[in-house]
């Protein structure tokens, strides 16, 4: 089992499960997803795909890229990895963050559009309308 499907059975992402409050599971997900208008998803996936390789668990297709971002990445110290989900289509990337707490989710969302807005300087700032999943 690759480490990407550990993180997804250990987060319970593809069996929804009830959390508890915030602040009272160690192991709670808290998910936001966007849709990012764009008629070059692929390219940008793939960009930020390559980009996160070289230090991050990175897989990706011209379709679909998964990333995950280390508990303790950068000095943090959060509950569990955090998890990024993209999925490119013909006119919008969609984006999912699989966070273990809000601090880091929120901090997922901005670290995740300043690359891709980097990676479409030419279209950006592109919009990001995160939703809670």
């Amino acid at each position: 089992m690759t480490r990407l499907q550990l993180l997804r059975k250990r987060l319970s992402i593809d069996t929804p499960a009830p959390h508890a409050p915030a602040g009272k599971d160690k192991d709670m997900t808290i998910s936001a997803t966007a849709t990012v208008p764009t008629d070059s998803a692929s390219k940008y996936l793939q960009q930020v795909c390559k980009h996160w390789q070289h230090n991050l668990a990175v897989e990706f297709t011209p379709d679909h890229g998964t990333i995950v971002f280390p508990k303790d990445a950068r000095g943090a110290d959060w509950p569990a990895d955090g998890l990024v989900t993209f999925d490119a289509g013909a006119s919008a990337l969609e984006v999912r963050i699989d966070a273990s707490s809000d601090g880091q989710l929120e901090g997922l969302k901005g670290a995740v559009a300043r690359h891709i807005d980097r990676f479409a300087f030419r279209e950006a700032p592109l919009a990001f309308d995160w939703k809670a999943a």
